[in-house]
C-alpha cells in the first residue's frame, strides 16, 4: 500500500503533538479543564490576541537580514501547511461524532417538545382536583366537627370504663400471677386515681387498687426472699417491686444477704476440710537427699515413706483450690452478674434515674465482695501454709496459678475491686514462703551431707595393707586405710550442686509462659533477682561458707569433735566453689531465670572471696588441728618420761614412729585433694644430715677435752648470737593451698611443740643421747614433706641444743651409732 493511502492517525507521536497544539489552543490543561491563562498584550506575540500583522513586519524587517526573511518565510509556510493538515485530520477523526451529535440533537429536540404536552396535562389536572378537593372540605366541614367531639366523648368513656374494671383486672391478674400486666395497669391509672381521689367514686377505686397491689407486692417479696427462680424472674421481681416504690436499699440488702448464706455455706465447706486435715510436720525431713557415705551409694529411703508428698492426709492443695474456685468463686462471680443486672446496668428511667440506685448499689457491692474475699483469702493462705513438702512444686504453682487465674473473671465483673490484687499478694507471699522453705531444705540437706561425710569418715573401709612392723612397712600407710576423701568431695559437690539444680527447676515453675501471674511485675524482676539470685542462691552459698566456717571455732586443743579430715575436705570444697562452682550456679540462675539487674545484687566476685576465705581459715584451722594432736603425743612423751636416770638408748622411741606414720597419713590425705606444691632444692644428703649437741656457733668446742662451767654460758652467749642472724620463724603463718605448705605447717608446729617441751625438762647423758637418736629418726624422714629441708633442720638443731642446755652431763652419741639405732628402728 503506498504512503498516499496512509491514514493520518496511524503516527501516534503525531497524534499527541496534534492534541498538545489544540490543548494549548483552546487553554485546556491535563484534565480537560480550561486554564486561565494570562493574555500577552504584546503584538508582536504571533499566538497572542493583540497580534498586529503591520508591526509584526515592520519588526522583522528592520531586525532580520534578506536571507532570515526568506527563512523565516518558509518556516511560517511550513507551519501553515502544519495547521492546515492538522485541521483536515480533526475533521477526518471527527467526522462520525460530528454525525452523532448532530442526530441527537435532532432527538431532544423531539423528546422535549412531548414533555412539554405532558407537562401542561399535568398541571390541568392538578388544578382540577385543588378544585374539587376545596369543595369536599367545606361540605363536610360541619360534619367533621361533631365526630371529633363524639371520639373525645369515647375515649373518656373508655378511660372510665378502665378505671372502673381495674380492681377486678388486678384481682385476676393476681390470680394468674400476671404481676407485670398488674404494675402496668395500676401505673396508667395510679395518676389518675390520685387526681380525683377527693370524688367518692375514685377513692373506693383507688383504695380497692391498693390492697390489692399490696397483695401483690407481698407476693413478691415472698418470691425475692425464696430465691428458688430464675434470673430471669428474679430480675422481674426486682423490677416490678422497684416500681411498686419499694425501698432499693432494702432490696440490694435482701439480695446480698441471701447470697451472703449460700456462699458462708461454701466457705463453711472449706473450712471444714481444713480443720479435717492434721496438722503440718514442720520436721526437717523434707528433702530427699543422696547420702554421700562411704561406698558413695545413697540408701533408699523412699520405701517407706515419701518426704516429697505434702504432709497432709486429705485432698492435695490442687483439689482444696479446685473446690473453692468452683464453688465459691464461682457463686461469687454469679452473684456479682445478677446483682448488677438487677441493681447497677438495668436502665433507670422516669423517677428510678433521679435516686441513683447504681452508686448506692456498687458501693454495697464492693464491700460485701471484700467482706468474703478476705474469709475466702484467710484460708487459702491457711492452706498454702500446710504445703511443707519441697518435692513437688508443680502441684502448688498449678494450684496458685488456678487460684490467681479464676480471681481474674471477678476484675471483668467488678471494675476497681481490690479482690484480685489481694489474690495476686497472696501468690507473691506464697512464691515468697516457698523459696525460704526451699533454702530451709537445702540448708538442711547440706548438714545432712556433712553428718554422712563424717559417718564415712569415722567407719574407714577394713582393707589396710602393709601392716608391718619393720621399719618400711610402718611407713608406708595405705591409702585405703581412710575413705578417698577424693571421691568424697566428688559425691558431696555433685549431690549439692544436683539438689540445688533440682531446687531450682521446682522455682523456675512459677515464670513458666503457661502460668498466668507469671507476666506480673514481681515475677519478671523481684522473684528472679531478690528471690531466686539472692535469697535462694547466694543465701545457700553463704550458708555454706558461714556453716564452715563455724567448724573452725571448736574449743579445745585437739578442734573439738570435728573430724581434722573433714576441715580439709570442707577447705578443698569452699576452694572449688571460688575457682568456678559460684561462677557456674550464677551463671545458671541468671540464663535460667533471665535475671536483670535493675536492683543491686551480690557481685560474684563477693561471694569467691568470702568463699576463699573459709576455704583459708578452714585449711589453717586443719593445720593448727593436725598439728596439736602429734604435739599431744610429743608432749605427753617428754613429760611422762624420766630423762635424768633413762638407760642408754637402744632404739628409736615409738612416739617418734608414730609421729612419722601420722605425717605420713597427713601427707596422704592431703595430696588426695591438693596440688604438690613447690619445694625448695633439696641436697644430696639430707637423710643423712647429722646433728651436734650443739648448733653450728657451738661447734668449736664440741670436743673439748674438759667441760667446765664457763663453757656452758660461752655456749649460750655464742648460740643467742647466732639466732640474731637466723631467719625468723612463723610457726602459725597461713598456709597456701598445696599440700606442701600444708605439711610444713603441721610440722613447724609438732617440732616448735617438742622444741619448748624439751626446754622444760632437765636430761642426764642418756637422755640428751635419745633425743639425739629421736632427732637423726624424724630429719631422715620429715625433711621430704616440707618446702625447705632447711627449716626442718634448724628446729631440729634447736631441740637438740636445748637438750643439752638442760642436760646434767652433756656427752653426746657418737654419729654412727645414732645411725646403725635409726636404721635398725
Amino acid at each position: 500500500m503506498s504512503s498516499a493511502t496512509t491514514p493520518p492517525d496511524s503516527d501516534p507521536s503525531r497524534r499527541r503533538q496534534v492534541h498538545n497544539m489544540l490543548k494549548m489552543y483552546y487553554g485546556l490543561n491535563e484534565e480537560g479543564k480550561c486554564t486561565e491563562q494570562a493574555e500577552s498584550l504584546d503584538p508582536c506575540d504571533i499566538n497572542g490576541p493583540h497580534f498586529d500583522p503591520e508591526i509584526y513586519l515592520n519588526k522583522l524587517r528592520q531586525e532580520c537580514s534578506l536571507g532570515e526573511l526568506m527563512d523565516h518565510e518558509s518556516c511560517m509556510v511550513k507551519q501553515i501547511r502544519s495547521l492546515d493538515s492538522d485541521m483536515q485530520t480533526l475533521v477526518y477523526e471527527n467526522y462520525n461524532k460530528f454525525i452523532s451529535a448532530t442526530d441527537t440533537i435532532r432527538k431532544m429536540k423531539n423528546d422535549f417538545k412531548k414533555m412539554e404536552d405532558e407537562m401542561d396535562c399535568l398541571s390541568a389536572n392538578m388544578t382540577a382536583i385543588t378544585e374539587f378537593s376545596a369543595r369536599i372540605s367545606g361540605t363536610l366541614q360541619d360534619q367533621h366537627t361533631q365526630i371529633t367531639k363524639l371520639s373525645g366523648v369515647h375515649t373518656l368513656l373508655r378511660k372510665l370504663q378502665f378505671l372502673f374494671e381495674l380492681p377486678a383486672r388486678l384481682n385476676k391478674c393476681l390470680e394468674l400471677q400476671a404481676y407485670a400486666q398488674a404494675v402496668n395497669a395500676h401505673r396508667k391509672a395510679r395518676c389518675v386515681l390520685q387526681q380525683y381521689s377527693h370524688m367518692p367514686s375514685f377513692r373506693g377505686i383507688q383504695d380497692d387498687c391498693h390492697v390489692i397491689m399490696e397483695q401483690l407486692a407481698q407476693q413478691l417479696r415472698q418470691k425475692f426472699r425464696d430465691g428458688g427462680s430464675s434470673a430471669k424472674d428474679l430480675s422481674e421481681c426486682v423490677e416490678l417491686l422497684l416500681q411498686l416504690d419499694e425501698p432499693a436499699e432494702e432490696l440490694c440488702d435482701k439480695f446480698l444477704s441471701h447470697a451472703q448464706s449460700r456462699l458462708e455455706a461454701d466457705l463453711q465447706g472449706l473450712e471444714a476440710e481444713l480443720k479435717d486435715s492434721p496438722v503440718a510436720d514442720t520436721g526437717a525431713a523434707s528433702t530427699h537427699k543422696p547420702s554421700p557415705g562411704p561406698n558413695l551409694v545413697s540408701p533408699s529411703k523412699s520405701s517407706t515413706s515419701n518426704p516429697f508428698l505434702s504432709p497432709t492426709a486429705g485432698t492435695d492443695i490442687l483439689e482444696f483450690i479446685d473446690r473453692g474456685c468452683n464453688e465459691f468463686v464461682s457463686s461469687l462471680c454469679l452473684v456479682i452478674a445478677s446483682y448488677q443486672e438487677l441493681f447497677i446496668n438495668r436502665p433507670q428511667d422516669g423517677e428510678l434515674a433521679s435516686k441513683n440506685i447504681p452508686e448506692m448499689a456498687n458501693g454495697k457491692l464492693h464491700v460485701f465482695v471484700d467482706t468474703l474475699a478476705a474469709r475466702y483469702f484467710s484460708l487459702v493462705e491457711r492452706r498454702i501454709q500446710e504445703e511443707k513438702g519441697v518435692g513437688d512444686n508443680s502441684l502448688l504453682v498449678r494450684a496458685l496459678d488456678r487460684f490467681h487465674r479464676r480471681l481474674q473473671a471477678i476484675t471483668k465483673l467488678l471494675p476497681g475491686s481490690a479482690v484480685p490484687s489481694q489474690g495476686t499478694e497472696i501468690v507473691v507471699r506464697a512464691a515468697r514462703e516457698r523459696i525460704k522453705q526451699y533454702l530451709l531444705a537445702l540448708q538442711t540437706f547440706y548438714h545432712d551431707s556433712l553428718t554422712d561425710v563424717r559417718q564415712a569418715l569415722a567407719a574407714p573401709r577394713l582393707t589396710v595393707g602393709g601392716a608391718s612392723t619393720s621399719g618400711g612397712g610402718a611407713l608406708a600407710a595405705s591409702k585405703d586405710a581412710q575413705p578417698n576423701l577424693s571421691e568424697l568431695l566428688t559425691s558431696l559437690s555433685n549431690f549439692i550442686l544436683n539438689q540445688l539444680k533440682s531446687v531450682l527447676a521446682s522455682v523456675h515453675l512459677f515464670t513458666a509462659k503457661d502460668i498466668t501471674f507469671s507476666n506480673k511485675p514481681y515475677f519478671r524482676g523481684e522473684f528472679c533477682s531478690q528471690g531466686v539470685r539472692e535469697g535462694l542462691v547466694v543465701s545457700f552459698i553463704k550458708f555454706i561458707c558461714q556453716s564452715s566456717r563455724q567448724y573452725c571455732e571448736s574449743a579445745g586443743d585437739r578442734g573439738g569433735s570435728t573430724p581434722p579430715a573433714l576441715l580439709l575436705l570442707l577447705s578443698r570444697l569452699c576452694l572449688d566453689y571460688e575457682t568456678s562452682t559460684i561462677s557456674y550456679i550464677l551463671t545458671l540462675t541468671d540464663e535460667q531465670f533471665l535475671v536483670q539487674h535493675h536492683t543491686p545484687v551480690t557481685p560474684v566476685t563477693a561471694l569467691c572471696a568470702e568463699a576463699r576465705e573459709a576455704a583459708q581459715k578452714l585449711l589453717n584451722h586443719y593445720v593448727k588441728v593436725q598439728g596439736l594432736i602429734i604435739s599431744q603425743m610429743l608432749r605427753k612423751s617428754v613429760e611422762t618420761r624420766d630423762w635424768v636416770n633413762t638407760i642408754e638408748p637402744r632404739n628409736v622411741r615409738a612416739v617418734m614412729k608414730r609421729v612419722v606414720e601420722d605425717t605420713t597419713s597427713i601427707d596422704v590425705q592431703v595430696g588426695l585433694l591438693y596440688e604438690e606444691g613447690v619445694r625448695k632444692a633439696h641436697s644430696s644428703d639430707s637423710s643423712k644430715r647429722t646433728f651436734s649437741v650443739y648448733s653450728s656457733s657451738r661447734q668449736q668446742i664440741r670436743y673439748a677435752p674438759s667441760y667446765t662451767p664457763s663453757a656452758p654460758m660461752d655456749t649460750n652467749l655464742l648460740s643467742n648470737i647466732h639466732k640474731l642472724f637466723s631467719e625468723r620463724i612463723d610457726i602459725f603463718s597461713p598456709v597456701e593451698f598445696n599440700k606442701v605448705s600444708v605439711l610444713t605447717g603441721i610440722i613447724k608446729i609438732s617440732l616448735k611443740t617438742f622444741l619448748e617441751c624439751v626446754r622444760l625438762r632437765t636430761f642426764g647423758r642418756y637422755g640428751l643421747q635419745q633425743i639425739q637418736v629421736d632427732c637423726h629418726y624424724l630429719q631422715m624422714y620429715l625433711w621430704r614433706f616440707v618446702s625447705d629441708e632447711n627449716l626442718v633442720h634448724f628446729l631440729l638443731d634447736e631441740i637438740v641444743g636445748s637438750a643439752a642446755h638442760r642436760c646434767l652431763d652433756p656427752s653426746p652419741m657418737e654419729q654412727s651409732v645414732i645411725e646403725v639405732i635409726c636404721e635398725r628402728g
